[in-house]
């Protein structure tokens, strides 16, 4: 545990890559197997389940630290981080202990999910009085399910190759599914992770996917990527990006997140596939053979966050997968083979699957990047987000590389509105001081014709370091009201919000909801009389497919 809290610690306090791999390396390559497994967990992604309420580690921290609740209260409202809070009030430990982040979480943490609360008090209390300040942090981190910190998956599998000696390329490849919560990390799952490679490797991987070839946001001008015929040109679907896995006559299906999700999609595990085979492709709600585009995403959202599947919301809202690459035929990994080989396997194989569930990807053909252009805008009618431009020559990557070719995203411009900032919360890691997830709002008029801001998206990404500065400065000097992390303040700021979808949603105030909300800039020339109204985004969720 102590090892692990100066990693999560010296990762937290930079951003330059270099150092945060080299304590990476320095890190892998001195803890223990078991230790670094659950490293490797974490650091990759893996989200810790919350064991203890947090009403209750406030409660137990109280009484530990012999504080009233009300200056308890105060210090949490004024650092704006619970495990921070809690790290800085106890009083100094009288041990010290050494047991490893292992037995941590799977004999410490892992028991008081569930457990009475007297049982909960008595082990927090003895944790407490054996860790220093930043143990502390992050047992109350990996207790409350929220650790977070501020380093990628490509920086861990970075680490792990320099340390083992192996391609990058094949760590990332066995780090698939390593996150998976079903699975426990383990010492022998790391020292697989990090062994030499052998001759059987591809025929054990069972349902474990292939790492995700993603693509660039394409910045400069269509026209300078060259020949349009170097180019595969598809729809950018608004899905869930998912390979289907088909080995040992069993299905899988994995999401990007490389979370498991076979049984939320059951008539695409149902698909009878050759054996051997994986699809790269997007899984979306389409409407019957007719309609000319997907469902919006909403639509998919309901069978994604459903534990359970009725037979009539199977009959609502039917899944597609909707095919755009094949990187696994009769057991054989065809990720190096150029992607026009691959486009014509993957054609002949749907064909011969012959499955509603299962679609292909069009390809879409324009005589110059002009014609192209024009395609593209018709896009939101056909409720996608864009163009994908993919190199016909290039191999299947790893990741958001360009080393054996490249994929590009030509996305439409965003939804935009201008939107009052009402409520502001702490950031989390080094910006737990700073106010940095903000709540916007536009005006609505009543029977009476009176005006009010009502709430309809939370952002926090768009804004520079000095930018977060300033907004941060001026929630401090004209906040209302407090409520825990939360302040009210004063509506003196407009912001535009973009974002790439919108919804009707009776769980809203404002009976709408938007996708993917982020900030695009501070509006300084503009009162907050200028922001816009429900009724302009009423008149954009009119207007979309």
């Amino acid at each position: 545990m102590r090892e692990f809290a100066a990693l999560y610690a010296e990762l937290d306090e930079t951003t330059a890559t270099k150092r945060k791999l080299d304590a990476l390396k320095t890190y892998f390559s001195r803890a223990a197997p078991e230790n670094a497994a659950w490293a490797v967990y974490f650091l990759a992604g893996g989200k810790p389940r919350q064991a203890v309420p947090t009403k209750l580690l406030c409660q137990y921290a109280t009484e530990f630290a012999r504080l009233d609740g009300w200056l308890f209260d105060e210090s949490y409202n004024a650092v704006g981080d619970l495990a921070e809070t809690i790290a800085h009030i106890l009083p100094e430990p009288s041990t010290r202990s050494d047991i490893g982040l292992a037995v941590w979480i799977e004999q410490r943490i892992a028991p008081l999910r569930g457990a009475a609360p007297e049982a909960i008090r008595a082990a927090l209390w003895r944790y407490w009085d054996e860790l220093e300040t930043r143990e502390r942090f992050l047992l109350v981190k990996l207790i409350g399910g929220g650790f977070r910190v501020g380093v990628s998956k490509l920086l861990v599998t970075r680490a792990l190759s320099a340390i083992a000696a192996v391609d990058s390329k094949l760590i990332a490849q066995r780090l698939m599914g390593w996150t998976d919560g079903a699975v426990c990390p383990t010492a022998q799952g790391f020292l697989q992770l990090i062994a030499a490679p052998s001759d059987d490797e591809h025929a054990r991987r069972g349902g474990q996917p292939y790492p995700f070839f993603l693509a660039h946001q394409l910045v400069n001008a269509a026209e300078s990527l060259g020949d349009l015929r170097r180019w595969q040109v598809e729809w950018k679907y608004d899905g869930m990006r998912a390979q289907l896995v088909s080995r040992g006559g069993e299905n899988w299906i994995w999401s990007r997140g490389e979370e498991l999700i076979t049984d939320r999609f059951p008539e695409l595990a149902a698909l009878r596939l050759p054996d051997g085979m994986v699809i790269d492709g997007e899984i979306l709600i389409w409407h019957g053979a007719d309609a000319t585009g997907p469902a919006p995403f909403a639509e998919l959202q309901k069978r994604i966050g459903r534990k359970t599947l009725s037979a009539r919301l199977l009959a609502e809202a039917p899944a597609v997968l909707v095919a755009y690459d094949l990187l696994e035929l009769d057991g054989a990994d065809l990720r190096h083979r150029p992607l026009h080989e691959r486009r014509a396997l993957l054609e002949r194989q749907v064909a011969l699957i012959a499955a509603p569930p299962l679609r292909l990807s069009p390809l879409i053909v324009a005589d110059g990047w002009r014609e192209l252009a024009q395609i593209r805008t018709q896009s939101r009618a056909r409720g996608v987000e864009g163009l994908m431009l993919k190199a016909v020559d290039a191999e299947y990557g790893v990741g958001r590389t360009k080393n054996v070719g490249t994929w590009w995203k030509w996305k439409i411009d965003p939804y935009s509105v201008d939107a009052v900032l009402i409520y502001a919360q702490s950031g989390h890691g080094r910006r737990a001081s700073l106010y940095t997830d903000y709540t916007f709002a536009v005006w609505d008029a009543d029977q009476e014709g009176s005006r009010r801001l009502v709430p309809f998206a939370k952002a926090y990404s768009g804004l520079t370091d000095a930018e977060i500065a300033q907004v941060d400065s001026a929630i401090r000097k004209t906040t209302i009201e407090k409520f825990g992390p939360v302040r009210s303040v004063e509506p003196t700021m407009v912001f535009e919000i973009g974002f790439e979808g919108i919804s009707l949603s009776p769980r809203h105030k404002s009976g709408i909801a938007v996708r993917f909300p982020r900030i695009l800039r501070r509006r300084d020339d503009k009162s907050i009389d200028d922001a816009d109204t429900l009724a302009a985004l009423k008149g954009l969720l009119a207007a979309a497919p």
